[in-house]
């Protein structure tokens, strides 16, 4: 029995010490099986991963810093400015900086403090304020474009509060324009990004943008910089300045005039253009109502309900503001397209200018189903072309257009470059709408030949008629000239573009001259200019049928000076509240107004007499008196007193400014009435004009 005992304890032993060298081998085994894993886990880091967590881990320590460029200038042709951008500050914070893991009381003190002092200096809303201080993002905007006063006033606080890092103060700009609503629908404006949206500012964006600039360091933990000597410069590229065909003064003239015009006679809207024949420059567009640049998201209009509509229709009002309807925009052209028809019908030698009884005048004229009156159904009766134009008669030119025919007329709808877009520099210019050729029936070849049922923007038509003033050459409409690289210095010129020679000279000089009929003994009249000598078509469209709410659209296009033409000017006002509303009672006196001030300003010589119904009259003339060295308050009094008018962009400290220049300049005879432009020292940009001597 003691043997079997003994011999079960040695069983019993040696099943132990195997069980324990079972145990120790597995635990071996187990040990070398996690350090193999671990061997393969760090090669797998190493040259698997190791790339990717390199560049992992050099993203989370390096900072790259932007460095804004300053967006570029715009300037009139005589470089006045007309959208700037001014120094301005971004403020950013690092929430990570206001947080301490080992006192979260205090965490929560400093993130109080910090949001109160940002929220009153900047007076934003604290909890908002409060909410960005204890985000987890690495970095929170607090406000954009903010004056360097107030930048100031936050580096005394983070002075007096011995606050040293956690609160960016980085360099901006913010876009400035300083006239205001002048030529609003030209320039456009940009948004809080400074990408550019409307206009110029938009079309040349990536010109007057600029190219960031940056600076690469390193970080540490609290995404404080690391003072390290491999630190990399980009260097910035400010972004170039342009230079308009815009004339500041003459923009002023036409604005004055047209908002004058739309007001007196309560119509919807109205634009004008006026632009240069010989190059195609556009030296004023506009459009009115409207809008000032600087607040471009304020309506310009009351609205009553405006905090109750919906944002799709708050965006709609807005976009109806920002439009420019001179080439966002079509309309039906009336009877200033009959200078269209009547070049096409004398360069095709369909007929002359003075054929007698080449047309007849009934008061209207049967075509097809349908009787289409003449203008006020006048009986017109017998009339050559050119008594025709001055009668703005419709039943002859449906006969002229019938002569014509549809496809004659189409091929000089082409070349006058009324089938395609201008090709104007700016956003969102509009085309035309007409018939197809093969849908050209009698009445709408009748409709057309009298410009109407069919649309085109008012810069396509003074394009066309521009081609008439300048011998026939079809121009590309130019409103950029001049690209100045402000860190170069280097210029590039946007060179004026001939289209293609669209009708004879001799053809041109023929419809020239009845648009000179029209406004000596036709229905323009009212556009004549005492001293100078004017062409002109009046134009007066009814609505379409399908939409009588548009009201008629009037108008009236000139060419002056007649003989040797120096600008084409076209006014259009949409649905006039009037009882006449007509192209020669409306449109054609804003025109002439407009010429009365544009032609001495740009030093056009007069004439020294004009013929009127009663002989000879002789134009008036005075002597400019010497204002200079006045103040402007005192200088304005002066000139306005001897029935001058004054010209000058500052409406503010009038009293404590002096005129240090006059163009015309002292003792210089000018007509009565003429415009004087004033210079001050805050104010003393100016172009040169040789003006015109009147004495003989």
């Amino acid at each position: 029995m003691k043997k079997r005992k003994q011999k079960n304890t040695r069983v019993e032993s040696f099943k132990e010490k195997k069980l324990v060298a079972t145990r120790m081998l597995v635990s071996v085994v187990l040990i070398l099986i996690i350090f193999f894993a671990l061997i393969i886990r760090i090669g797998w880091i190493q040259f698997v991963d190791g790339a990717e967590l390199k560049e992992r881990a050099s993203r989370q320590q390096t900072i790259h810093k932007l460095i804004g460029p300053t967006r570029g200038n715009i300037y009139d042709t005589n470089k006045k400015a007309l959208a700037r951008s001014a120094p301005v500050d971004t403020i950013t914070i690092n929430p990570a900086s206001f947080v301490d893991k080992k006192d979260p009381e205090k965490t929560k003190v400093t993130q109080e403090k910090v949001a109160k002092g940002l929220s009153e200096i900047f007076e934003l809303d604290y909890n908002e304020v409060l909410a960005k201080v204890q985000s987890t993002n690495i970095v929170e905007t607090i406000i954009k474009k903010v004056e360097k006063s107030l930048s100031d006033k936050l580096k005394e606080w983070m002075e007096e509060n011995e606050i040293t890092s956690g609160i960016n103060i980085d360099d901006d700009s913010k876009r400035y324009y300083p006239y205001q609503t002048l030529a609003a629908h030209v320039i456009g404006f940009v948004g809080d990004d400074s990408q550019g949206l409307y206009g110029i500012e938009s079309k040349w964006d990536s010109v007057l943008k600029g190219t960031d600039g940056k600076i690469v360091t390193t970080a540490d933990v609290n995404r404080e910089e690391i003072s390290d000597e491999a630190q990399q410069y980009v260097e910035v590229e400010n972004g170039s300045d342009l230079y308009l065909t815009l004339d500041v003064n003459i923009q002023s003239i036409v604005e004055k005039y047209l908002e004058e015009g739309v007001n007196n006679n309560k119509a919807t809207a109205g634009s004008a253009i006026v632009m240069k024949p010989s190059t195609g420059d556009i030296l004023a567009m506009a459009t009115y109502p409207s809008y000032n640049l600087n607040t471009p998201f304020t309506i310009n209009k009351e609205i009553s309900n405006w905090d109750e509509l919906s944002t799709a229709d708050k965006n709609k009002e807005l976009q109806n503001m920002w439009k420019d309807r001179n080439f966002q925009d079509s309309y039906e052209p009336g009877s200033t397209f009959k200078l269209i028809i009547a070049s096409t019908a004398l360069e095709e030698n369909i007929t002359q200018v003075n054929v007698k009884n080449d047309f007849s005048c009934d008061g209207y004229a049967e075509v097809a189903d349908r009787t289409i009156k003449c203008a006020n159904s006048v009986h017109h009766g017998l009339q050559t072309l050119k008594q025709a134009v001055g009668n703005s008669c419709n039943s002859a030119f449906i006969q002229l257009g019938q002569r014509i025919g549809a496809s004659t007329l189409y091929k000089y709808f082409r070349a006058f470059g009324l089938f395609e877009k201008t090709g104007i520099d700016i956003t969102g210019e509009s085309g035309s709408v007409f018939h197809k050729l093969e849908d050209v029936g009698p009445v709408e070849l009748a409709t057309t030949s009298f410009g109407q049922r069919f649309e085109i923007t008012p810069l396509q038509l003074i394009t066309a008629v521009s081609a008439i003033a300048n011998d026939g050459v079809l121009m590309k409409p130019r409103i950029v000239k001049q690209i100045e690289n402000v860190d170069t210095g280097t210029v590039t010129e946007i060179k004026e573009s001939a289209v293609r020679q669209v009708i004879s000279k001799e053809t041109a000089e023929k419809v020239r001259d009845m648009m000179k009929y029209v406004v000596t003994d036709g229905g323009g009249k009212n556009g004549a200019v005492a001293g100078y000598s004017v062409g002109g078509k009046t134009g007066t469209s009814e609505p379409s049928p399908s939409n009588p709410e548009e009201g008629y659209t009037v108008s009236f296009v000139a060419i002056a000076p007649i003989d040797e033409p120096e600008v084409v000017v076209l006014v259009a006002i949409y649905h006039p509240q009037t009882k006449n509303p007509y192209g020669s009672t409306i449109a054609a006196p804003i025109v002439s107004n407009m010429l009365t001030e544009i032609l001495p300003y740009l030093g056009i010589a007069s004439d020294t007499s004009e013929k009127s119904g009663t002989g000879i009259q002789t134009i008036k003339t005075e002597k400019l008196p010497d204002v200079t060295n006045k103040t402007l308050t005192e200088a304005k009094k002066t000139l306005e007193n001897l029935g001058f008018k004054v010209i000058n962009e500052e409406t503010e400290k009038g009293n404590s400014i002096l005129v240090k220049e006059q163009v015309p300049a002292k003792n210089t005879e000018v007509l009565e009435g003429s415009t004087v432009v004033l210079y001050t020292e805050e104010n003393s940009v100016r172009t040169s004009v040789e003006v015109p001597k009147f004495i003989r």
